[in-house]
């Protein structure tokens, strides 16, 4: 499993947002999906991604003297693990979350750039909801909402199916001893 500094940059964050469940892209390809990264960022941080082993390259083909090369994420190394969260400082949690917030708002600004969106015709939810429970209840219910979400990832792109991005956050209201896990 790779480090929070690692994944949780601006720029590699993005990457892999753009990889996950698609099917694998070029540099070329991620370069149409993520315009506003400069080129030479672009391919640093697709090669500090690959030697950490988070990306793959799972083709290679020549095209005009050079190689391209297609890329994937290799899921079981693109999270921060449990051991590498507890180690983390409140300011290193601080500068990740607002990596990811930043992250779902240029998602979404994205999205509502594209020509013929339609939020409620496609179906976009952010919603926020407080629940009262125990340690024990918490945890059970992270773990069914991640069951829920894994278990309808990997399948297969068809004309009725869309790439949708589901993103969760849990805050608690005071500080206490629950580690969802």
């Amino acid at each position: 499993m790779a480090t929070a500094d690692l994944l949780l940059h601006p720029v590699r964050m993005r990457i892999l947002q753009a990889l996950f469940e698609t099917d694998p892209l070029t540099t070329t390809q991620l370069r149409e999906r993520l315009p506003d990264i400069a080129p030479a960022t672009m391919y640093r941080h697709i090669a500090v991604l690959t030697e950490n082993g988070v990306l793959e390259v799972v083709e290679e083909r020549r095209v005009r003297g050079t190689v391209e090369r297609s890329y994937r994420v290799r899921k079981e190394e693109a999270v921060v693990g449990q051991d590498a969260r507890a180690t983390m400082t409140r300011a290193d949690h601080q500068r990740a979350y607002s990596t990811f917030v930043a992250s779902l708002m240029g998602d979404f600004d994205r999205y509502l750039t594209q020509p013929g969106t339609d939020p409620n015709a496609d179906g976009v939810v952010y919603q926020q909801a407080a629940v009262w429970l125990t340690d024990e209840e918490f945890t059970a219910m992270v773990n069914e909402i991640r069951h829920a979400v894994m278990s309808r990832t990997g399948g297969e792109r068809d004309g009725g199916r869309r790439r949708r991005v589901v993103s969760l956050v849990v805050v608690p209201d005071e500080p206490g001893s629950a580690v969802a896990g």
